[in-house]
């Protein structure tokens, strides 16, 4: 478990460190058009909802990301109708709408963000397996892990 809280901590000195390099400074990185301004601020709002809307659905399951919860239950309704990992799919789009209403450099964060979420998405399905060994497998093949009817 040790290792996951350094892969953490790295992550979030990598994006101190990208920030305060400077790389977001400047008038060539920030986003003036009105129309992605919209449009980015439409998806990190959709983002936000979707996470926020999936951590109620979660109720008392939650829990930091690739923790084992004692008595958890398998929640399947909700977003979890659709994808078994809304709240990471909602935290990435809410980034990706940043990086097209702020500046396209967001990406980056986007990218490590992605990384980061897909692996705990995948120690978190291995976790889910071993709890619901009946249920899971199925609940599995009927949903997507990030993106409904894609991934």
């Amino acid at each position: 478990m040790l290792h996951f809280v350094g892969l953490r901590v790295a992550f979030f000195v990598i994006l101190i460190l990208v920030s305060r390099s400077g790389v977001f400074k400047g008038h060539h990185a920030i986003v003036k058009n009105p129309i992605l301004q919209g449009i980015g601020m439409g998806l990190f709002l959709t983002g936000l909802g979707l996470a926020l809307w999936a951590r109620v659905y979660l109720g008392r399951n939650w829990g930091t990301p690739m923790s084992e919860k004692v008595d958890a239950e398998l929640v399947t309704t909700g977003p979890y109708r659709y994808i078994r990992n809304p709240i990471y799919s909602g935290l990435i789009l809410a980034a990706i709408g940043t990086a097209i209403a702020v500046s396209w450099y967001w990406l980056v964060a986007v990218v490590f963000m992605g990384a980061y979420f897909i692996y705990s998405a995948t120690v978190e399905e291995h976790i889910m397996e071993r709890l619901f060994p009946n249920d899971y497998p199925a609940y599995k093949r009927s949903t997507k892990m990030l993106i409904p009817f894609m991934f």
